[in-house]
């Protein structure tokens, strides 16, 4: 007698990032005839080869493709006051097209490649790293593995309750997120870790980008924008490539008119951004989200630049969440907390720390409306984009040095 089938990785649209919806439903209003192409990419060398999920990877995408919004969960999003009331009838007849997306091998390197119109095609980046991750760690899931997870989550919730009386002698609160769904050991493991930090630590665990679980676990969820939003104004044609973040800024001010107020600094580096972010986006927007590069060095540029906008920074926020850990977190608080509000995503470190070296894998962005699109990150192992010319020329245009 064969095993029982597994139950898909997901079972839910809602069992994504919130910051998939807010740029799906910002680039729905303002460009929905952008074509777009998505690519999965490993950066670090696995195990075992991914390839050989290729037949699991297609039945979960086909599971995927069947999935649907059910009412109470089209019912959730529109109970959070910046999703507009047409972008749930949208969603209420939304359904992912196996048609635009491939999967293929190439020897021991699997390929996924999501091509078609941006908003019928954006949504996958998420659940394809989900299944990939889920269906990748199944064969390496064991009692012991799991006890060393549970181990190690039960250290960093002591040494956050250890740290909760030094924190609360700051002048701003010490604000932690779970920001791991992308590349979570399973969709159970993120739920009992998230169900835990939101009992061990409610003074400090304050919400989850993942919709589904803030949802079940009665927690805020957290998200704004990602690259792929502002690189995608590099490919609309309307737009100078040198106003492209400033045109990404201004549709998401009015799209949102004061809510989602962080914005994300090094799609072209914090140097080229802050030459963007004038008087009118400092003011408008609550604060800027960190995701590559120096951290210390990225917080203390962005405060000089509120200084010399006269902005005073204790009104302002600066949320870290380039590959923290609770040691990191603490450390950037230990130097910013009398200075700024302060918000800190950890992701990985939370949910798919159990002694097995987690994958580095994305899904980026490579292409919208036929041109290649790029971010030029200030830490140079994230740059993705295979047109050196365009790089060149992005590089060219922002004064951005090659590293």
């Amino acid at each position: 007698m064969s095993a029982p089938a597994q139950a898909p990785v997901i079972r839910s649209l809602l069992d994504t990032d919130l910051y998939k919806f807010t740029m799906w439903q910002a680039l729905l209003h303002r460009h929905p005839q952008t074509q777009a192409e998505y690519r999965f990419v490993c950066r670090n060398t696995p195990a075992y080869p991914l390839s050989t999920l290729k037949a699991e990877v297609e039945r979960e995408l086909d599971a995927l493709c069947a999935l649907s919004l059910t009412d109470e969960e089209l019912a959730y999003l529109r109970g959070l006051r910046f999703i507009k009331s047409d972008f749930i009838d949208f969603l209420r007849l939304f359904r992912f097209q196996r048609a635009f997306i491939e999967v293929s091998t190439e020897g021991d390197t699997l390929h996924i490649v999501a091509r078609g119109p941006q908003v019928h095609v954006m949504g996958f980046e998420i659940p394809v790293l989900a299944i990939v991750n889920e269906l990748y760690f199944r064969r390496l899931d064991t009692p012991a593995v799991r006890a060393e997870g549970q181990r190690r989550l039960d250290a960093k919730i002591a040494t956050l309750q250890a740290f909760a009386q030094e924190a609360g002698r700051h002048r701003h609160p010490f604000e932690l997120f779970d920001f791991g769904l992308r590349r979570r050991f399973s969709g159970d493991w993120q739920r009992e870790v998230v169900r835990q930090l939101r009992d061990a630590l409610p003074q400090h665990f304050k919400g989850s980008s993942n919709v589904k679980l803030a949802r079940e676990l009665g927690l805020v969820p957290i998200g704004t924008m990602a690259h792929e939003y502002l690189q995608t104004f590099q490919a609309l044609g309307t737009v100078r490539l040198r106003d492209h973040q400033k045109a990404a800024l201004e549709d998401w001010v009015q799209e949102y008119r004061g809510d989602l107020g962080i914005a994300l600094t090094d799609v072209v580096g914090m140097d080229a951004f802050l030459a963007d972010f004038d008087l009118y986006f400092a003011k408008l927007f609550d604060g800027l989200r960190h995701d590559s590069g120096d951290p210390v060095a990225w917080g203390e540029k962005a405060l000089a630049h509120y200084a010399a906008l006269r902005i005073d920074a204790h009104t302002k926020r600066l949320v870290f969440s380039d590959g923290l850990s609770v040691d990191k977190a603490i450390a950037l608080y230990r130097h910013f907390a009398d200075r700024v509000q302060l918000g800190f995503g950890i992701g990985t470190h939370l949910s798919n720390d159990l002694g097995l070296t987690p994958l580095n894998i994305v899904m980026k962005l490579t292409h919208a409306n036929g041109q290649p699109v790029a971010k030029l990150s200030d830490s140079p192992g994230k740059t993705l984009c295979d047109d050196e010319t365009f790089l060149a020329y992005l590089r060219q245009v922002f004064g951005v040095r090659a590293a």
